[in-house]
């Protein structure tokens, strides 16, 4: 018998790319499954879940950042959004054309700097809590994190030899470089180049370069194998992050961990591998291959 498509937590595998989906009751209707987003500064729903709430007030026009383009976009007001032990409001919904995964809207960062999120992508299992200084359990990997940008989360690692700045976006479908980090790894060696689209919330599109990259270093773990897209994204440039080598890490790698932990408290990241990881995200890295200086 096979297994139901997953409601909240997808993992990433061979044929398709992961996802975190959030049940939120907005003004005491849904609940509405929103992508959770920590690469987002506000919450955002799309023209379906506006008309479903028919007696919230219209807002004012605001101006929405994606990956790739801003625009100018309608919103809503609601009173109320709820989901776990998170609760906000009131506060305005800006309305946008099209979401990662057809979820109906995105759940921001706005209200989670003192919550703990924990995925689990093995068992279609989220919950969002109120941090209580939980040690990470002993089959965890702790990356430390720093806060940044009104609550962009941010990592060091390392691509092969580059140390590299990594945002943890989990409303991101691909990882994306810039090209100051290209430009890094293109002194190391020359890699293989394909074209590819990059459609943004705002569904401007610029297109970049697909690279399989060397092996990345995140705390204890390697990934190897792991492809990433480059290019001059807007929102690079947004957030003045186009001088030092950067990811905005997406789903495409974040998903494809067993279970993942975003304690905005503590700072933390904690990451649980799967018993069996994508042969095209985790091939074995040989021996003496860029290792970590």
């Amino acid at each position: 018998m096979e297994r139901d498509e997953p409601k909240f937590v997808a993992p990433t595998r061979r044929d398709r790319i992961g996802r975190i989906w959030a049940p939120v009751m907005i003004d005491g209707k849904g609940p509405f499954r929103l992508v959770l987003d920590t690469g987002a500064s506000h919450s955002a729903i799309v023209q379906r879940t506006a008309d479903a709430l028919t007696e919230s007030p219209a807002g004012e026009v605001t101006l929405v950042t994606g990956v790739t383009g801003a625009a100018s976009v309608p919103s809503v007001r609601v009173g109320r959004m709820e989901v776990g032990e998170l609760l906000l409001g009131p506060t305005f919904l800006p309305i946008v054309a099209d979401v990662f995964g057809g979820a109906t809207g995105v759940l921001g960062r706005e209200g989670l700097a003192d919550m703990r999120i924990f995925a689990d992508f093995g068992h279609d299992r989220l919950t969002i809590t109120r941090s209580r200084n939980q040690h990470a359990g002993f089959d965890y990997t702790v990356v430390p994190l720093k806060v940044m940008h009104d609550g962009l989360l941010m990592a060091d690692i390392l691509v092969g030899r580059v140390r590299t700045r990594a945002i943890i976006d989990t409303g991101a479908q691909r990882t994306i470089g810039n090209d100051a980090l290209r430009t890094a790894l293109m002194r190391q060696s020359s890699y293989g180049l394909k074209r590819e689209d990059i459609i943004g919330v705002t569904l401007d599109v610029q297109q970049g370069d697909n690279l399989p990259t060397p092996p990345v270093f995140m705390g204890r773990i390697t990934l190897g194998g792991v492809h990433v897209t480059f290019g001059d994204m807007y929102l690079f440039q947004h957030w003045h992050m186009t001088s030092e080598p950067t990811l905005l890490l997406g789903m495409d790698v974040l998903g494809s961990f067993d279970a993942l932990v975003i304690d905005y408290h503590t700072h933390q990241l904690e990451l649980r591998q799967a018993n069996a990881q994508p042969d095209w995200l985790n091939r074995p890295v040989a021996p003496g291959d860029y290792k970590p200086f």
